[in-house]
């Protein structure tokens, strides 16, 4: 992968057997960013930069995608709860108890899960266009499932979606990154390397068991957490896409009232990919969330 970050270092950090890709930059108080699918820690190439000047900013790549290891082992080694954990791991590894953490799609759910399992590490939280795992499955209901087809062929058990998918996976991931972005959304050597890094047999097996964890394993857990009516109760920023015409099958301001005492929330126009579409007003939210 020959796309960057602008002026951030590269490693790799060992947690727990896993080798995870970083990169990092800047200088201040921690800030850790979260990717989504089907993306990388280039998700985040310009509002990282944009925020060195007051936070030292690291962007991983979640495990299984980028260049970062997937765990072994059944689906419930990609469990929300498991990768929050070993992101509070990396970032004590870089010395790092307490932190402000911003993720986007699937970093937002591993966002969300740290703040709730890991209260005395997470300062402040900022989700991306997403709901929790449990919420956004109670609202998949009638011709609301053709948009999140997705959520279940990706989580079906057995190979069927690696075999479907490996047979094309430009085609598949392609569609993601067109359909759910505004036009000039990519560059295009960042759209090749997304394609380059998702079309990989084990990359894909990855996303499987990412979504696999959602369906089976995450899901539980967000309703456990709903019925003992636990909540962040940390400074939380929620920032969606303006859907347009489109009617929502949720609201996503009340349902992130019902998980955190203390919300703001923000709707942008650009799509789905909106650190990318809207780099200067998620790093200016961002910005405001954590003064």
């Amino acid at each position: 992968m020959t796309a960057k970050i602008p002026g951030f270092d590269e490693q790799v950090v060992r947690i727990d057997g896993l080798d995870v890709h970083v990169a990092s930059g800047g200088e201040g108080a921690p800030l850790l960013l979260l990717h989504g699918f089907p993306q990388t820690h280039l998700a985040w190439r310009h509002v990282a930069p944009a925020l060195t000047d007051r936070f030292h900013v690291i962007c991983p790549d979640l495990p299984g995608y980028g260049a970062s290891a997937g765990p072994d082992g059944g689906h419930e080694r990609y469990a929300k709860r498991v990768t929050a954990a070993t992101m509070v791991a990396l970032m004590r590894r870089l010395g790092y108890e307490r932190f402000s953490l911003v993720g986007h799609d699937r970093g937002a759910l591993v966002a969300f899960r740290a703040a709730l399992d890991h209260p005395e590490a997470v300062d402040r939280l900022g989700v991306i266009d997403v709901i929790p795992t449990v919420d956004m499955w109670e609202s998949l209901t009638g011709v609301g499932g053709v948009f999140g087809f997705h959520l279940y062929f990706l989580a079906q058990p057995g190979d069927l979606p690696e075999r479907m998918i490996g047979a094309d996976p430009d085609t598949f991931f392609g569609h993601f990154l067109d359909t759910w972005a505004g036009p000039g959304t990519f560059e295009a050597e960042v759209r090749e390397a997304y394609l380059a890094a998702a079309r990989r047999p084990e990359a894909i097996h990855a996303v499987c068991q990412d979504y696999r964890a959602s369906a089976f394993v995450d899901a539980a857990h967000d309703g456990d957490d709903r019925r003992a009516g636990r909540q962040i109760k940390v400074p939380t920023l929620a920032i969606w896409q303006d859907p347009g015409d489109m009617v929502l099958p949720f609201d996503p301001a009340a349902v992130w009232r019902g998980w955190a005492s203390d919300v703001r929330t923000e709707v942008l126009p650009g799509g789905h990919f909106l650190p990318e579409a809207q780099p200067d007003a998620v790093a200016a939210a961002i910005r405001k969330l954590i003064s």
